[in-house]
């Protein structure tokens, strides 16, 4: 984190979240942005959540299939199921929602899967204690992920082209 001081002065950072761990670079992207930075996060679809795939669907599935036993019209349960959506609700529930400032910090956010066109050249930012660097944990166990990618074809029953 010491490294984006200097990058957070730009009020502008694109961060590349391949191999990001999604509750890690979502708290630090949610407290950047009510710093008032402006951030795009690309490879939504490359980024991880740890844990072994069985529970990790077994849990996005049940927040999926959740019902609403009250009126219709008061609007229904909703989770999201494509990887760029799970990030950008991710960033959106770290955000304090007791004030007015987390609707002004959810508009500095975008998300994208894969790179757009326009930010190929852009100079990409990581966050270094949100990276998994080595497959084994301090333990020495094998540390076990999934990707966004693949979370959003499970979730969504393969109509996902990217993963």
């Amino acid at each position: 984190m010491k490294g984006l001081q200097a990058l957070e002065e730009k009020k502008e950072i694109v961060i590349d979240a391949a191999m990001h761990r999604l509750g890690r670079a979502a708290s630090r992207i949610a407290k950047m942005l009510l710093e008032g930075v402006n951030v795009t996060v690309v490879n939504v679809e490359k980024a991880i959540i740890t844990g072994k795939k069985r529970a990790i669907l077994e849990g996005y599935k049940f927040l999926v299939s959740r019902r609403q036993f009250t009126s219709r019209k008061k609007g229904g349960v909703w989770y999201p199921r494509r990887p760029e959506r799970i990030f950008w609700y991710t960033v959106y529930r770290m955000l304090p929602r007791h004030n007015k400032r987390w609707k002004e910090a959810l508009k500095r956010l975008k998300v994208y899967v894969g790179v757009p066109r326009d930010l190929e050249g852009a100079e990409k930012t990581v966050i270094e204690d949100a990276v998994l660097k080595e497959p084994l944990s301090r333990s020495g166990k094998i540390i076990r992920y999934m990707t966004l990618g693949e979370l959003g074809k499970e979730l969504t029953g393969g109509r996902l082209k990217y993963g």
